[in-house]
């Protein structure tokens, strides 16, 4: 199983990306997929999750009115649409995938401080200046 993530890129603050992840190798509705970000000194942050065998979704306060996830499950793609981006969102963007749970339970894994998902992938970084 291999979690790919695309999409970084340098951006001016206000400007959008969308940041894309491919499963390969899951069984794509039986996950939780989730966003994490890290800069440079600080913890690994949750920033969204989806859960694919049904839509449900979830987005952190830090990001909300922002940040949309989404998913292609013909493609098992997992999408992350960032727009109005602040110097703030540099980071590198992580997506990750937990098997089994609902979002309230992907969200308490995420805002735990242990982010034990099963599948990270390797990260794209995010960069954007003001």
């Amino acid at each position: 199983a291999q979690l790919l993530e695309s999409g970084g890129a340098s951006v001016q603050a206000g400007g959008s990306l969308r940041l894309s992840c491919a499963a390969t190798g899951f069984t794509f509705d039986d996950y939780v997929y989730g966003w994490f970000r890290q800069a440079p000194g600080k913890k690994r942050e949750g920033v969204a999750l989806i859960r694919t065998h049904d839509g449900s979704t979830h987005i952190e306060d830090s990001v909300r009115g922002r940040f949309t996830i989404s998913s292609d499950n013909a493609k098992n793609i997992i999408y992350l649409q960032m727009n109005n981006l602040r110097p703030e969102d540099t980071a590198v963007y992580f997506c990750a995938a937990v098997w089994g749970l609902t979002i309230p339970q992907a969200v308490g894994v995420m805002t735990g401080g242990k982010y034990d998902f099963d599948y990270w992938g390797r990260g794209t970084q995010v960069t954007v200046s003001s």
